[in-house]
């Protein structure tokens, strides 16, 4: 096929949504884009439909899709995430020459980028993958994108990258160099574990406005849309403001009260945690807001437990205003916490990986475009800017004073929601969380005990110095030999 002007800046392999639209933003930033997709009627449709008399090349095989590019030719997969991207690798890699670069724009494990960069380094290709956050909208209008793998490749597609990015109230592009290998990938399956930390705040903040203060959708809807004109201001709790005030077209009732309480959910959140339990960061929010979605699904066995389980009774006469106020401010401390941890997370993934991340830079390439774009993330660069090094965001001046704000009702809400049998997994293992990470004392001395009676792990001392290990024969049966391993 490859019908009309020769000489693409880029290739785009997949045309789903996600690739449709970035080949049409491309496109309007005059990039000219070639297209391949496996199911070709797919190329004629989208040629003939949405891309007709725009700048971009059909192409039936992946042979005419490299013949159409220009050097060094820069290849970009959005397919499945997995086989189908070495698959896509495999077929079109050995029609490459060196300096030639492949991108894998879809939702890849870091260990599967980090691989992918190595293998084909050693193949003279250059290797970027690449997250890529803002949803089908992002993708066409500016998504956030976050880039890594092979350095050398970044200056070649920098331009095409930051041209159809989202930018920022000064046009700073949401899109920069994170780093090397997995790197980018990793930036973005973080995105996607706050992401759902960020949602499943949200909604146990409506589920106590719903069931402890018995307020209907459009009462909630206004909540919402007076919280995303303050601290609050973020996209998620823009269109949940909207998602409130929706009205189903054939009965008029709030659509929101007829959606299933069932979630799905496709993987990236849960690669989150086990990143961070491999890494022992305490990413406990993120955590529990995937679990929430598992609990979730097991609607029928919830609505048989809640017909044969009593919890307490609902408080009543309760302050309204007060409540809200309250759960405004245990939503905001709660999702500082939720990207405290997440950056903790980038940073023990940075060291185990001998990785430079710029924190200040991923701040800034999530303020738009990404489905977490918020205002609050413009505070979170301005405090890397301070800190480079910055341990944890809570240890910020700015945000330190915040949560102090913000900790009396964020208590209240949490204590008032619990004793109404309202669960917030979320909210509360935030809460916890901020109170051990300021606790200079936690009852580990024991657990160290425990482990130490059962299975002789040792344990420090508080009148030794760090790094000498103790072992105790509890039972005045067990010897001296110790454990010959010891995690902290």
């Amino acid at each position: 096929m490859a019908t009309g002007t020769q000489g693409a800046d880029i290739g785009l392999v997949g045309l789903a949504v996600m690739g449709e639209n970035l080949v049409l933003n491309m496109e309007s930033h005059g990039f000219t884009v070639a297209v391949f997709n496996r199911t070709t009627s797919k190329v004629d449709a989208f040629v003939e439909g949405r891309a007709k008399g725009k700048k971009i090349i059909g192409t039936h095989t992946v042979e005419e899709l490299v013949g159409a590019l220009k050097r060094p030719r820069k290849v970009m997969i959005m397919v499945k995430a997995g086989k189908a991207v070495d698959a896509v690798i495999d077929e079109v890699a050995p029609l490459l020459e060196p300096g030639d670069i492949l991108i894998d724009g879809g939702n890849s494990e870091q260990e599967d980028s980090t691989r992918r960069t190595r293998e084909l380094a050693a193949k003279g290709l250059l290797f970027i993958g690449t997250g890529v956050s803002g949803g089908e909208e992002g993708a066409l209008k500016g998504p956030s994108i976050m880039p890594g793998g092979n350095p050398e490749a970044w200056p070649h597609v920098k331009p095409i990258f930051q041209s159809i990015a989202a930018k920022v109230a000064d046009g700073t592009p949401c899109c920069d160099w994170v780093g090397p290998e997995g790197a980018g990938h990793y930036v973005k399956m973080v995105h996607n574990g706050i992401e759902y930390g960020d949602m499943q705040l949200i909604c146990e903040a409506y589920h106590v406005m719903r069931e402890l203060l018995e307020m209907s959708a459009d009462e909630i809807h206004e909540v919402f849309a007076r919280w995303n004109q303050g601290p609050l201001d973020s996209y998620l709790i823009e269109i949940t403001r909207d998602i409130l005030g929706y009205k189903d077209p054939e009965s008029g009732q709030p659509m929101i009260d007829l959606i299933l309480d069932a979630a799905g959910q496709k993987g990236t959140g849960k690669w989150t945690v086990i990143s961070a339990a491999n890494l022992a960061v305490p990413l406990t929010l993120i955590a529990e807001a995937v679990f929430a979605r598992c609990l979730s699904a097991q609607k029928d066995e919830r609505v048989k437990a809640s017909e044969a389980i009593k919890g307490p009774d609902r408080p009543t006469g309760l302050d309204r205003k007060s409540m809200i106020d309250a759960l405004e401010q245990a939503l905001y401390a709660s999702k500082l916490v939720s990207y405290a941890q997440g950056f903790a997370l980038m940073n023990a993934m940075a060291r185990e990986s001998n990785w430079e991340i710029n924190n200040g830079g991923v701040a800034l390439m999530w303020r738009g475009g990404c489905i977490i774009r918020s205002a609050f993330l413009g505070k979170i660069k301005e405090a890397f800017d301070r800190d480079p090094k910055l341990a944890n965001l809570l240890m910020d001046p700015y945000f330190r004073g915040e949560v102090d704000r913000c900790q009396s009702g964020w208590r209240k809400a949490v204590g008032t929601a619990i004793a109404g049998g309202i669960p917030l997994p979320a909210m509360s293992s935030a809460l916890a969380y901020f109170d051990g990470y300021r606790s200079g004392r936690l009852p580990a001395n024991l657990l160290q005990a425990q482990r130490d009676y059962f299975g002789a792990h040792t344990y420090e001392r508080v009148d030794r110095p760090r790094g000498n290990f103790f072992h105790t024969n509890w039972t005045g049966r067990g010897g001296t030999t110790a454990s010959s391993s010891y995690n902290a």
